[in-house]
């Protein structure tokens, strides 16, 4: 069975990018447009990893995994962040909000499938 993966960003054509990239690699992929609307599908879909943006309308990724943190069920789910910000201060705060990998934007298809599969094995 291939891995469940759920991208959450609020750029519809990031979405279509990552479901293009991942199912491609045989991944199998859903997606929500914002934070609460992540947080929503983590709880329907329960993911073998979250890939999420940082800036966001409503709760923004830092807080998405913050929520996604707080529930036991999802304590150790992997979490990725995929955004076009860099900067150590918002990788730190990412590491201590939850994020188990940070990928900036644009993605290379080949380095973002290596971090799912080094976080996913």
């Amino acid at each position: 069975m291939s891995k469940l993966i759920l991208t959450v960003d609020d750029s519809a054509s990031m979405r279509m990018l990552l479901k293009a990239s991942l199912t491609a690699q045989g991944y199998r992929i859903e997606s929500a447009n914002d934070g609460e609307h992540g947080l929503e599908r983590m709880r329907e879909v329960q993911p073998d990893l979250l890939i999420t943006d940082i800036n966001m309308p409503k709760m923004d990724g830092f807080e998405l995994m913050e929520a996604v943190r707080a529930e036991p069920a999802f304590r150790g789910t992997p979490i990725l962040v995929l955004s076009t910000e860099f900067s150590d201060e918002k990788k730190m705060r990412a590491r201590q909000a939850g994020a188990t990998g940070w990928i900036t934007k644009p993605f290379d298809p080949a380095k973002l499938g290596a971090a799912i599969r080094r976080v996913c094995s």
